[in-house]
């Protein structure tokens, strides 16, 4: 789980298996959102999400303009990343909610007619080239967390699903290598997941942050369960929404400026 171009979350199983699996994965969570968002009122839609500065419309923004930028990039579309997003942001809050939505059923339309060679494309994503398990699992994590910031607008208790949690805990690696923000200090915790299990060790480092397997025996100094791990390295555990956890010498504190959300 080090941040490396490879997914370790595919190692040992089929491409086409875990392509499926993630494709009814993504198809869960636009219908999670949709349920989420079409009953909103327009005031709704303006009050602040998840992080406070963005509004629920600008979350809703954010995925609509990130769920082109995928399909655009599994045709092999040339784009300007920036004007997709200009083009977003200048839409009304109320366009930007209904077009969000449009753009998730356009994805997933594209993924329902993949062909062989779309599953046997490598795709640049900075300075990564990742398979298509890959990549569709870094777009389900972003669409799962933004999906978390407006849900929990509505219910204060919302968690990232536990379905999704186990298609995204394995390669939880390449994302805490980018996010984390070294606070100078060294030290190694061993962190337990429930929902799936696993065993992690997790290395702060004066000027990096790795996340990899670990062996399962000895004790844990952090357990909770793997969505609210997801969260944290996401910037999203603070101490309003975090549940109940294993933290006796409270961890947390270190970790939530280690993590403080992208």
């Amino acid at each position: 789980m080090t941040p490396t171009t490879a997914d370790p979350a595919t190692d040992g199983q089929p491409d086409d298996d875990q392509v499926n699996r993630l494709v009814e994965a993504l198809a869960a969570s636009a219908r999670r959102l949709a349920t989420l968002v079409e009953p909103l009122t327009p005031e709704q839609l303006r009050q602040p999400a998840y992080p406070s500065e963005w509004t629920i419309a600008d979350v809703l923004s954010h995925v609509g303009s990130g769920g082109v930028i995928t399909r655009r990039g599994l045709d092999g579309d040339e784009m300007d990343m920036q004007t997709i997003w200009d083009e977003w942001n200048a839409k009304s809050p109320d366009q930007q909610a209904a077009d969000a939505l449009a753009a998730d059923q356009a994805f997933l339309t594209r993924l329902a007619a993949l062909t062989p060679a779309d599953r046997a494309r490598r795709f640049a994503v900075g300075p990564m080239d990742l398979d298509l398990a890959s990549a569709l699992r870094l777009r389900l994590s972003e669409h799962a967390l933004h999906t978390w910031d407006v849900a929990v607008t509505l219910d204060p208790t919302a968690t990232v699903p536990d379905d999704i949690a186990e298609l995204l805990i394995d390669s939880l690696g390449m994302m805490a290598g980018f996010a984390g923000r070294p606070t100078g200090g060294e030290r190694t915790l061993r962190v337990g997941t429930s929902a799936p299990t696993r065993r992690l060790q997790l290395e702060l480092q004066p000027t990096a942050v790795t996340l990899s397997a670990d062996s399962p025996a000895g004790t844990a100094d952090l357990e909770l369960p793997a969505e609210a791990l997801i969260r944290l390295v996401a910037g999203r555990l603070d101490p309003g929404h975090t549940p109940a956890v294993y933290d006796p010498a409270s961890n947390l504190d270190e970790l939530r400026r280690v993590f403080p959300g992208y």
